[in-house]
C-alpha cells in the first residue's frame, strides 16, 4: 500500500530542531518525490532541515490554488507510483491549505495518509491564546471587500457570544494593519481579541487584550505572518 505522509513545514527562520522532531526528519529523509505548494520554498525547507538526498534528482509536484481537478487526477497517479510527502508552504498542510484536495483522493483510492508531528500556526496561537480551546471555529481568510470584511466580523463576534466560542482567522501579511483596524473599529469594547505573529520566531509576539485595552498600544504586524482570535 502506497503511503502519503503529511509534512508539516516552518513557520520562521528558526532552527528546524525547535519545530520538526528528529522522528519526522528520518521519514522525509526516506522519500524520493513530493507534492509542494512552492517548489523553491518545499527545496528550502528540506535543505534546513539536512536532507540527505540530492535535491536536483527529486521529483516535485505542485499543488496550489491555482492548480486544477484535473492536475489533481494526474497529481493522484504520482502518489500512486510511490510512497510521496506532501508539503505546505509553512505550517501544517491541508489546514487552510490546497493540499486536502489530494488527501481526499487518497482516502478515495485507498492510499494511506500519515499525519507526521510539526508546527501549526492556528493550534499554536489557540494553544497560548489564553481563549476557550474547548469550543472554536477557523474561518480562514475573512472576505477582502471592507464592508463584506465587517459584516463577516460581526458575524463571527456574534456567534462567539452566542456559543462562547473563540473564533479564528488568518490574512495575508501585507494587509494585517487594514484588518486589525477592522476588528478594533467593529468589535464590542470588551470583546478579547489575541494577535499571535510569527509564531515560533525569534521575535515571536503573542498578546491577547479586550479591545478596548487594544486601542491604546497597536502593534506593528504589517508583513508578519499572524493569526487573529477573538472571543467575546
Amino acid at each position: 500500500m502506497r503511503t502519503l505522509y503529511l509534512i508539516p513545514s516552518l513557520l520562521s527562520d528558526r532552527n528546524s530542531l525547535y519545530s520538526i522532531p528528529p522522528d519526522v526528519v528520518e521519514i522525509i529523509n526516506d522519500l524520493e518525490q513530493f507534492i509542494v505548494e512552492d517548489i523553491r520554498t518545499a527545496r528550502r525547507f528540506l535543505s534546513k532541515i539536512g536532507f540527505k538526498k540530492s535535491l536536483d534528482t527529486l521529483k516535485l509536484k505542485v499543488l496550489n490554488e491555482h492548480t486544477s481537478q484535473d492536475e489533481i487526477s494526474t497529481l493522484l497517479e504520482f502518489v500512486m507510483l510511490q510512497n510521496t510527502g506532501i508539503l505546505s508552504e509553512a505550517g501544517a498542510p491541508a489546514v487552510a491549505d490546497p493540499g486536502s484536495e489530494i488527501v481526499k483522493l487518497a482516502h478515495i483510492n485507498n492510499i494511506k495518509v500519515v499525519p507526521l508531528v510539526g508546527p501549526s500556526s492556528i493550534l499554536l496561537a489557540l494553544m497560548a491564546s489564553g481563549l476557550n480551546g474547548q469550543s472554536f471555529a477557523f474561518s480562514g481568510y475573512l472576505p477582502i471587500k471592507k464592508n463584506e470584511r465587517i459584516d463577516k466580523l460581526r458575524s463571527i463576534e456574534k456567534r462567539s457570544k452566542i456559543e462562547n466560542q473563540t473564533q479564528i482567522f488568518i490574512e495575508t501579511p501585507y494587509r494585517n494593519n487594514q484588518i486589525l483596524d477592522d476588528i478594533l473599529q467593529t468589535c464590542r469594547s470588551m470583546t478579547k481579541l489575541t494577535i499571535a505573529a510569527n509564531i515560533t520566531g525569534k521575535d515571536e509576539y503573542i498578546s491577547t487584550k479586550t479591545i478596548k485595552e487594544w486601542k491604546k498600544s497597536i502593534p506593528e504586524i504589517k508583513k508578519i505572518p499572524t493569526v487573529f482570535l477573538i472571543q467575546a
